[in-house]
């Protein structure tokens, strides 16, 4: 019965997506900034996501889903390349992936050599500080909003210099419409694309839409923030350090105390008084759930012009967020809050109803070869990633059985494995003895919240872990700036 029902799944695959024996399917890539699965379809009880919720109800919901660095630069170059920021190099949100392999054929180049158009809108790739978009990547320049981050002038009136410029207002609610703001402006942009896709039907589209929203400032129209009560959200469950976790494991401060109001001195020790702890709370599921209606219009556009039937659609946080657990307010670091992310994938014509989740492992790298299997192109020559296509056809498929991510400090950089029943963090300068390593060891099974450190504690699973660790190549060495948020 169980071979018949994967059969089964797999002929439906095959059946709904065109890639295999029919005109080319499309795809669209919506790329969500700081978005950790704080969302009602995985069961986050706070939020209001009604639209990602119905989009979930036809997709393949990933609920091991984890990015390769809890940073936006590396995290969407390994998106975009397929190469885990280790194989590459690049730790950091300065310095464009190009420079490191400058032959790379990412994830929109394949499909724009495939005969697609190519287009990126929003934040894809992360521009600015020094990096750059990548114009081989397109088949028409990128598009991005040129709205202001604030629409209220109280918001800018107390700056706070940092060693980046000035930071404004570490949030705001105004009663302004969507398109006030850029992830507004860029739903209507995307649905132009859209109505322009339609009426060229003999060409496919690779669209990537890259949103803004949840990332600092928590800033969205006041709507969004009405649907919650403050009083009434939910602080994190465990706010500490875990127990014997090496000084370099957490991250206090960075990029929240570059914002004007955040009590800098405070946050950088991890204390934050508990009013304004609900405020930053507040401002993230407010600017999560305008994030949530742009993409909703968005995927209403596909659907009233009839071009889901024949669209591959992907959903994806960069990584997610520390919202007060362990004291933090940053991604920066190698724990599952900062980790985990959000993946959905449906296969063209998927039907509400038809969606299903899966406790297969998912990396960001992942991606670019499961869409290439999906729309039938050739897999790419050089990747990191495993084709998650199996599970799309049946989620009890199991491509691979754990996520490597890392994140640097200073010299250091911490490679982790997270497998269903623990995380492992070998903590060493790349290119050192294996025994030089500062180890963390974490017990999801007994230990879901990370309370505590217990690699002394277990030294086999420490050894069984680091054995399957050292099958991959040693990690590249760090740039002098890889600390940088």
């Amino acid at each position: 019965m169980k071979i018949l029902y994967r059969a089964t799944c797999l002929a439906a695959l095959f059946c709904i997506s065109p890639a295999f024996g029919g005109e080319k399917p499309n795809v669209l890539l919506i790329c969500v900034d700081d978005l950790k699965p704080a969302l009602g379809c995985y069961g986050d009880k706070t939020a209001v996501t009604p639209a990602i919720d119905r989009f979930a109800s036809r997709a393949t919901l990933f609920e091991r889903a984890y990015c390769n660095q809890a940073v936006c630069g590396p995290a969407r170059n390994a998106l975009i390349t397929g190469l885990r920021p280790d194989t590459i190099g690049i730790y950091n949100n300065e310095i464009n992936f190009r420079k490191a392999v400058p032959e790379a054929v990412t994830m929109p180049q394949a499909f724009k050599k495939a005969g697609y158009r190519t287009s990126g809108l929003g934040k894809i790739l992360h521009v600015g500080g020094g990096n750059t978009d990548d114009k081989a990547s397109w088949s028409i320049p990128s598009w991005t909003s040129n709205a202001e981050v604030y629409a209220l002038k109280e918001s800018t009136i107390n700056p706070r210099k940092g060693d980046r410029g000035y930071r404004y207002a570490v949030d705001e609610s105004a009663d302004v419409p969507d398109e006030t703001y850029a992830d507004g402006q860029i739903a209507i942009e995307a649905i132009k694309r859209l109505e322009e896709a339609k009426s060229n039907p003999h060409q496919p589209f690779f669209m990537a839409v890259g949103f803004m929203k949840p990332h600092l400032p928590f800033v969205a129209p006041k709507n969004y923030w009405d649907l919650y009560d403050r009083a009434e959200l939910p602080f994190a469950e465990f706010r500490k350090v875990p127990t014997g976790a090496p000084q370099y494991g957490p991250k206090f401060g960075g990029e929240l105390t570059r914002y004007g109001g955040v009590p800098e001195v405070e946050a950088k020790k991890g204390r934050i008084p508990e009013d304004f702890q609900r405020r930053l709370i507040h401002g993230y599921y407010a600017a999560t759930s305008y994030a949530d209606a742009q993409v909703g219009k968005v995927l209403a556009a596909l659907d009233e012009l009839g071009l889901a039937d024949n669209t591959i659609v992907v959903i994806w946080g960069d990584h997610g967020w520390h919202l007060g657990d362990h004291g933090m307010w940053c991604k920066h670091t190698n724990y599952e809050q900062a980790a985990r992310l959000p993946l959905l994938i449906s296969a063209p014509g998927a039907k509400p109803g038809s969606g299903r989740k899966t406790t297969a492992f998912a990396e960001t790298v992942d991606i670019y070869p499961t869409l290439c299997e999906m729309a039938g192109l050739p897999a790419p020559a050089v990747t990191d990633g495993t084709s998650l296509a199996k599970v799309i056809a049946d989620p009890a498929a199991v491509p691979k059985e754990h996520a490597i991510h890392v994140y640097p400090r200073k010299d250091r950089l911490g490679r982790a494995i997270r497998t269903a029943t623990h995380r492992l963090v070998e903590w060493k300068i790349p290119g050192e003895a294996a025994e030089t390593a500062v180890l963390e060891l974490y017990d999801y099974r007994n230990d879901p919240l990370e309370t505590r450190n217990i690699a002394e504690e277990d030294p086999a699973t420490v050894a069984r872990l680091r054995a399957v660790l050292s099958k991959y190549p040693e990690a590249k060495p760090l740039e002098p700036s890889a600390d940088s948020p």
